[in-house]
């Protein structure tokens, strides 16, 4: 009987941890948003932007 109690006291510590509390989605959201504002101000470069343009052009000039 003890090792029923031991297991169902074991299941219910791994069962009541499960997700994610506000705190750790307040702190995703903020990790999320850095990284994207970091990602377009990459993206909207000008040497990534001229290499971004080059590539389009060259793939809408392509000989079908």
């Amino acid at each position: 009987m003890k090792y029923v109690s031991t297991w169902w006291r074991a299941r219910w510590a791994a069962r009541s941890d499960a997700g994610m509390t506000t705190s750790e989605y307040a702190m995703g959201t903020i990790a999320a948003a850095a990284f994207a504002a970091v990602l377009y101000k990459i993206v909207t470069s000008g040497s990534v932007s001229g290499a971004l343009e080059s590539v389009i052009g060259k793939a809408l000039d392509a000989p079908f």
